[in-house]
């Protein structure tokens, strides 16, 4: 098999997920909601085809930004940011339904943990454009789509090793998607220009402190986020692996090496976008994003099939095939402060085709892993019925 093994062929007819959900906002109001919503589809849909649907609203919402907004500086009309909150709410709404359509079919399986958390690693990137086109931050949508990414690699890498998803009580998947769509909702009220004003003049009172630095609205967002949200995130995943680790009598430094695919993406798009002779983060930022967020989709895609497959615990060095078009487009910058500012290249045309590989490369990977783990479970991954033997 391609990427599944023997073991891992035994290991998929064990594994069950083990997923917990702590937020009380979840428990106490939506869980409600979503009970009553998965009554709404039919017995025969497959809990794979509720996950597509969602993750293609998310799609239609950044197809919107961009004919609206290509560089995400420009304020689009006001109906875009109610489209923008209901899209995601309806992709919230869909993500928290399949798994209980799974149990309601008892067609449950890896291969249905294995597309959810596949399509939720690439909602990140769609959703940062979707996010950046309401409040006009131009290049700083990397950053947003950067903030989304840390906590989700490190949940999954947790995972990994602990075999338990323990959400906190507030958290990314409940209030941070709620947070966000009622930002949305937010926006459709005062237009997208109030995210890009000085945070001083956002709030009257505020111009009266001194200290308050003049930085646009969506710059104080980003470093509370940064502070409240990705580092307490980062040092709990890390304290509860480095946790089982020592119970376990491991290495952490393995355990520390399977984030550096992770780490190596970020540092290859940031030096790229640092040396590009025609500014990608700002001229470019869908591009850069959707690439850069299918490379990260892969990542996380061959984390979560390793954790399945019980793969011995490091570094996973076929990970490392999304970052092979980085060195290229990183030569090819640096060409530029040899060639009076040209590349050899034409920028746009490498970004182009830095998103046709790693889409591709994604693609590939998922095809073929869906492909593989319905042949060695007996099922289908848009059908609920099993083959006969």
């Amino acid at each position: 098999m391609g990427y599944i093994g023997h073991h891992g062929v035994a290991t998929l007819h064990k594994y069950k997920y083990s997923g917990v959900d702590n937020s009380l906002v979840a428990k106490y109001i939506l869980q409600p909601f979503w009970t009553r919503c998965v009554t709404l589809f039919p017995l025969w849909m497959p809990p794979n085809m509720i996950t597509l649907t969602g993750f293609t609203f998310l799609l239609i919402s950044a197809l919107i930004g961009y004919i609206y907004s290509p560089r995400l500086d420009t304020a689009p009309p006001r109906w875009v940011h109610l489209a923008h909150g209901l899209l995601l709410f309806l992709y919230q709404t869909f993500d928290a339904v399949d798994g209980k359509q799974a149990r309601r079919t008892n067609s449950s399986s890896p291969l249905g943990e294995l597309f959810d958390h596949g399509c939720d690693a690439l909602a990140c990137a769609f959703e940062a454009l979707a996010f950046g086109s309401s409040i006009m931050c131009g290049r700083y949508t990397f950053i947003f789509w950067v903030i989304a990414a840390i906590p989700f690699y490190l949940a999954t890498w947790e995972h990994f090793f602990t075999n338990t998803l323990i959400l906190p009580i507030l958290n990314g998947p409940t209030e941070g998607l709620m947070l966000i769509y009622v930002c949305h909702f937010f926006t459709f009220l005062t237009g997208a220009e109030w995210w890009a004003q000085g945070f001083r003049k956002s709030i009257p009172f505020l111009s009266w402190i001194p200290f308050v630095p003049e930085i646009p609205v969506f710059g104080v967002v980003i470093a509370f986020m940064t502070l409240f949200a990705v580092i307490p995130t980062i040092a709990s995943n890390i304290g509860n692996v480095q946790k089982v680790v020592a119970a376990k009598k491991g290495n952490m430094l393995s355990a520390l090496a399977m984030l550096l695919p992770f780490n190596a993406l970020l540092a290859g798009v940031g030096i790229w976008a640092y040396l590009s002779p025609s500014d990608i983060m700002k001229n470019y930022p869908h591009l850069l994003v959707v690439g850069t967020g299918f490379a990260f989709g892969f990542l996380v895609g061959r984390m979560i099939l390793a954790h399945l497959c019980d793969e011995p615990k490091g570094l996973k060095t076929g990970m490392c095939m999304s970052l092979v078009f980085l060195p290229f487009a990183i030569a090819n910058a640096l060409t530029a402060k040899l060639n009076e500012g040209v590349p050899l290249v034409d920028e746009p045309l490498v970004l182009l085709l830095y998103c046709v590989y790693t889409v591709g490369l994604y693609l590939y990977f998922a095809t073929s892993v869906i492909h593989e783990i319905k042949n060695a479970l007996g099922i289908y991954c848009f059908r609920i019925t099993r083959k006969e033997a």
